[in-house]
């Protein structure tokens, strides 16, 4: 009788035993407590770019906006690049070329914004009955789709021989007028009253 009631008991021992090694399997094999969630992003740079160039077209082809820069550093949690020695250049058919340079920058995802730092500058060439325009200050945002370059810092501008100083600036590249906000010192010359003069919010 104790035999047969050992024997009959082995079937179900290798059952037991299976179901075990069947729950350890399903135990391993499901990923852990928040494995399986998004990793928050960190600010870390996720790649490089050495001579960096990025250029827009026009509907007809032609360059519209070209950003270069020595080096570009980009970061995978807000997308933001950052620049070093970037330059911002805008082509119109007609027009002289403006430059927005700085000794760093940052841009973001898509290029629409442009921030420079550190002995900004904005230079646009003579040309079109214009003399040389030349803007300084320590940051401009260069607003691509808007085609705007302004500063809530001091600017110092320069306009062929003409020199005035204000608290901010906004500069539109299509229509080539210059605003000067809050405290706004210097003196236009004579021979530079002709075309688009700076101007000043009443």
């Amino acid at each position: 009788m104790n035999q047969f009631r050992l024997t009959s008991l082995i079937p179900l021992v290798a059952m037991a035993a299976l179901a075990g090694i069947t729950w350890w399997l399903l135990q391993a094999t499901q990923p852990r407590q928040n494995e399986g969630a998004a990793r928050p992003k960190e600010h870390t740079p996720d790649y490089f770019a050495d001579n960096f160039s990025v250029s827009e077209l026009d509907q007809s082809g032609a360059t519209q906006y070209r950003l270069t820069a020595q080096s570009l550093i980009h970061y995978e949690d807000d997308e933001l690049s950052d620049l070093v020695k970037p330059a911002m250049r805008a082509f119109q058919p007609g027009k002289p070329i403006v430059t927005a340079t700085g000794d760093t920058g940052t841009v973001n995802a898509d290029a629409s914004i442009v921030d420079l730092y550190g002995n900004a500058r904005i230079l646009r060439a003579p040309g079109s009955g214009d003399p040389q325009m030349q803007a300084d200050s320590e940051h401009f945002r260069v607003l691509v789709n808007d085609d705007v370059i302004e500063t809530e810092k001091p600017v110092k501008l320069q306009r062929g021989i003409s020199v005035m100083t204000a608290s901010g600036m906004n500069y539109n590249n299509v229509t080539r007028l210059m605003q000067l906000f809050g405290n706004v010192r210097g003196a236009i010359a004579p021979s530079d009253t002709g075309g688009n003069s700076p101007k000043q919010p009443g």
